[in-house]
Formats: structure tokens, C-alpha cells, sequence
């Protein structure tokens, strides 16, 4: 196995102009390492330099063309890469027509990309996952703890897009599976959970809704909504590890801290931000107030399954193996809002 040396290692992220995809561009170039990101069209590379110029030196970045539907473009994305990063996957921001839309990119798409890795002789994939995948489908109470052993259930309540992570992760490990020999790929997956943290751009996909429409007063009080969370510039680092520790390999990791209701993330904006003029909604709302939003809002319309969920779920192993020291639900709470002030956005 060669030596380590970041500068003259090049990594493919998928996915990179996403909140997480240029996150984790950010991650590997402050640590010297030489970055590929693919795109499905050139046209908002400037926009992204000049949001990760803020922060790191972009002269080791470079952009390849690629779609997850598509084979055009996989073979020269990954020519050269010693380690792949795969973070592009649909995430949507209402209910889609047809569950296959969102199942066959996420599946066929991490398939192009790791026959694409295997046939380039690529060392490791770290694939973003999700929590959907591990806790969907189960019945869910106060006592039951997830873990990376844990699946999500497909015959049971679960939406489009978990079947879609839980499908793509499947395929994933299969494939790997397959392999023979002299075809070997180390495959490792990060399953984070709701993923908050700085946005670094104006195209913030759905991450940081949560806390967008709590600052924009978008709802007269709190949905009984719930998640295990992580910090985006965590998860990022988390790849990272995953990458670079040999223990990694073939392994699952829980990606989150704690499991926040919305009402709490709610009181922590009130206490820092009521003084700036943001009035924050703190009541609980009914679920069928909810559920009336959601026949007109397609963005409460997704999340409504899960009014009174809770997701406990361990992080023990990502601590314990790769030494994963995630920040609080305060500080991830925070610099979501900040960020959305700095962007313009509320």
C-alpha cells in the first residue's frame, strides 16, 4: 500500500455542490489532500470556488461532469483517485410522484460509482448514507436504542426516500460483496442523521428547513417533530477518518450526537436571537395543525409521518473507532442561523 501523503493524493467527491458534498470538499482541502468534485453541469462553478475560497485555498479543486443516471463521465471522474468519497444522492423537498424516482438514482447512481472506483483501482469508498437506513420501518419508543447492526424496515411505515437509502446502502455492500479478489474495494458508509451546521452557500437543499422556518416564524409554533442530529463540518470529518483509519473498512457508522425536538431547537434560537429582532415560535403545535399544513405545504407534507418519532440511536462505535468528537446541539444550532442571516436568506 502506498503512503499516505495528502498532497499527492486526489480524492472524487460526488455530489459536490451539495450541503454536505461541499462540506466535505472543504474538509479534505484544508487538510492538503487534491480534490475532484462531480456535477451534473459546470455552470455554478464559480459560485462554488467563491464559497469555498472563503474558507480554503481552491487552486487543488477541479470539477468533472457526471450524472448518477448516466455512465458518461464516471470512468474520467474517478481516473486517478485514490479514494472516493460518494455523497451525491436525491433528497427531496416534497413527496415525489413515484418512489422510483428518488430509489433509482440512489441505487443505480452508488452502483456507477463503485464499478467506476473498482474498474479504476480505487482503494476505498466512503459512502454518505443515512440514518434512514438503519431506523425506518421499526416501531419506535423511548427505550429502543439504534445501532449500526440495526436495518431499516422496508415492509413497514417508511417513506420514498428511506427505501431509497436503505436500497442504495444495500446495493452498496452487495456489490462489494461480490468482488473477487483481485477486484478488491474496501467499502466504508457514514449514516448521519438531520444534518445542521453553517451553510455555505445559497443552495442550502433541505438540511437546515428545520431551522429556516422556525427563523421565518413560517409556523405559529413547534411541530412534535424529532431527530438524532449532526453537525455538517462533523460529518465532513467523519469521511475523513473513515478514510484514513484502516479499522474503517467494511464498517457502518451512526453519524449523529443527540435526539433534538424542534421545540428545543426552538428555545435555543429565542434565547440567542429574540434580542435581534427574530421572533421565534415556542408552543407546541396539535399534530392535526400539522397535518392541515401539510395538504398545502409540500415541505410539511414530507415530514408529517414522523410527528412524535423518537430516534435514539448509539454513536459509541464512530467515537470509539475513529475518534469522532462531534460539537453540541447548541453550536450546530446557532451557526445553521447564523449562516441563513449571512446568506440572506431570512
Amino acid at each position: 500500500m502506498p503512503e499516505h501523503i495528502p498532497a499527492e493524493t486526489t480524492v472524487l467527491v460526488t455530489g459536490a455542490s451539495g450541503f454536505i458534498g461541499l462540506h466535505c470538499v472543504r474538509e479534505l482541502l484544508a487538510n492538503g489532500y487534491r480534490v475532484r468534485g462531480t456535477v451534473r453541469s459546470v455552470a455554478r462553478e464559480k459560485e462554488l470556488r467563491d464559497a469555498l475560497a472563503k474558507h480554503v485555498d481552491t487552486s487543488n479543486f477541479e470539477l468533472a461532469v457526471a450524472d448518477l443516471m448516466s455512465d458518461v463521465g464516471w470512468a474520467e471522474a474517478v481516473r486517478g483517485c485514490r479514494y472516493v468519497w460518494h455523497v451525491a444522492s436525491p433528497v427531496p423537498n416534497a413527496p415525489p410522484k413515484h418512489e422510483d424516482d428518488l430509489i433509482v438514482p440512489a441505487r443505480e447512481g452508488t452502483l456507477r460509482v463503485l464499478r467506476a472506483a473498482s474498474e479504476a483501482g480505487v482503494e476505498r469508498v466512503v459512502l454518505t448514507s443515512s440514518l434512514s437506513a438503519v431506523a425506518a420501518g421499526h416501531a419506535r419508543d423511548t427505550t429502543r436504542v439504534f445501532t449500526e447492526d440495526d436495518w431499516s424496515l422496508l415492509d413497514g411505515e417508511v417513506d420514498a426516500y428511506e427505501k431509497s437509502k436503505t436500497l442504495a446502502e444495500r446495493a452498496a455492500w452487495d456489490f462489494v460483496g461480490s468482488l473477487r479478489s483481485h477486484e478488491s474495494l474496501e467499502l466504508t458508509t457514514i449514516n448521519p442523521g438531520l444534518v445542521l451546521g453553517p451553510v455555505l452557500e445559497h443552495d442550502y437543499g433541505v438540511s437546515a428547513q428545520a431551522i429556516l422556518k422556525l427563523m421565518r416564524r413560517d409556523y405559529p409554533g413547534c411541530p412534535r417533530l424529532g431527530w438524532a442530529t449532526v453537525d455538517v463540518r462533523d460529518v465532513a470529518s467523519a469521511h475523513l477518518a473513515a478514510m484514513t483509519t484502516p479499522e474503517a473498512d467494511g464498517q457502518r457508522f451512526c453519524c449523529c450526537v443527540d435526539f433534538v425536538w424542534m421545540k428545543e431547537m426552538a428555545v435555543i434560537l429565542d434565547r440567542h436571537f429574540a434580542d435581534r429582532g427574530y421572533k421565534i415560535p415556542t408552543r407546541t403545535l396539535p399534530d392535526f395543525v400539522v397535518r392541515i399544513v401539510g395538504l398545502f405545504d409540500k415541505i410539511t407534507r414530507v415530514v408529517v409521518p414522523r410527528l412524535g418519532l423518537v430516534e435514539n440511536v448509539s454513536n459509541e462505535r464512530i467515537k470509539r473507532v475513529l475518534g469522532w468528537q462531534p460539537r453540541g446541539t447548541e453550536e450546530m444550532v446557532l451557526a445553521t442561523a447564523e449562516s441563513l442571516i449571512e446568506q440572506g436568506l431570512v
